[in-house]
Formats: C-alpha cells, structure tokens, sequence
C-alpha cells in the first residue's frame, strides 16, 4: 500500500501544534506565516507572564481578527503594566477595530488601569481622552464619577466633554450637579452641551 501524500495545509496544522511550547519559541510563533500557528502561540502564552512584552508587540500588527481576539484573551489574563501600556499604544492605531478591541480589553482591567487613567483622561490626543471616557464606561471603579468631573471642569474639548456627559448622566450623583452648571456656562454657544448637561442633571435629580 503506498504512502498517503499529506497536504501542505495538513503539514502546517500538525507543525503548529507539535511546534516547541516553550516561552521563547512561543513567543517566535507569533509571527509565524500561519495564522493557526499564531493562534495557539498566542493562547499558550498566558502561562509567560514575561512575554507580555512580545504579545502586545504582535497584537498591532496582527492582520487576522480571530488571532488578535486571541491574543486580547492573553494579554487580558496577563494583565501587568506591559500589557496595559501595550492596549495604550493601540489607542493611538490608525485600525478603528483595534482600537475598539482595546477599549473592550481594558475595561475589564479595572485595577490596572486605574493608575493610568488620569493620564489617559489628559492626554495631548483628543481622541484618546474620548476613548478614555469610554472606557470608564465599564470600568465599574470607584473614582468613576471623580474622574469624569475632572474631565468637565478643565477639559476644552467639547467632543471630550460631551462624550464625559453622557455618561456622567448614567453614573453621575448629586455631586456631578455643580460641575454640569459650570460646564453648560464655560459651553454656553454648544448647543448639544447645553442638551446633554440639561439631560444629565434632569436624569440624576431623578434618581
């Protein structure tokens, strides 16, 4: 009986899984040409804590959406400062579906993403301060309320404070009523400030 040819992608199936499992060589398997190969590497590396270096540095060029959702599983498990410097970085990408995936990851990293997040919140980049926001959306920490009065009181960016309203009308308590009247006077001429602050005080004195 002859031989049974296996086809390439047979090949590469079985080499992705029987491939060394070691941290370094998992970390090498990241950006390996097949995506299987970087799935499983990605998913492995949960148990390399110090590799966290390696998968947010992968996660930003990674072009495969099931491999990244992989990889956003880990570097979430993970969780250390590198990890969450790593989903920072991908804030300022230019690719909106990454973006977003790292607003989702970091949401469920409240504790280490607390110490970082009034820098977040000051951040030159208007954008990031938006995504900052919505990332306290989620985030069910304590200071949430604080952080978003912060952002109303010295932010200048209406698209910042308007994003920060909205959400204060959700979480916001009678402390937040002050720092609204002040904000609808510093935005006196925007008329969608005007209309959320209105909305959010209505909403909290409701409560």
């Amino acid at each position: 009986m002859g031989l049974i040819k296996q086809t390439p992608a047979e090949g590469v199936r079985a080499d992705t899984r029987t491939s060394a499992r070691d941290c370094p060589s998992l970390c090498k398997q990241l950006l390996a040409a097949d995506p299987e190969a970087r799935r499983w590497a990605a998913r492995d590396l949960v148990d390399c804590p110090d590799c966290s270096e390696a998968l947010v540095e992968a996660l930003q060029v990674e072009p495969d959406a099931s491999v990244r959702e992989v990889m956003l599983t880990s570097i979430t498990r993970i969780g250390d400062g590198t990890a969450v410097n790593g989903l920072v970085a991908c804030l300022r990408s230019e690719d909106a579906g990454l973006r977003n995936e790292a607003i989702e990851a970091m949401k469920q990293l409240p504790d280490a993403v607390a110490p970082i997040m009034l820098g977040l919140l000051m951040d030159e980049d208007s954008d990031v301060r938006i995504f900052a926001v919505n990332i306290l959306e989620s985030l069910r920490h304590p200071l949430v309320e604080n952080w978003l009065l912060q952002v109303i009181d010295i932010d200048d960016h209406v698209n910042v404070c308007g994003t920060a309203v909205d959400l204060l009308g959700e979480v916001g308590g009678a402390a937040s009523l002050e720092s609204l009247l002040r904000l609808k006077v510093r935005f006196a001429d925007e008329p969608y400030i005007q209309y959320a602050a209105d909305l959010a005080i209505k909403r909290i004195q409701e409560n």
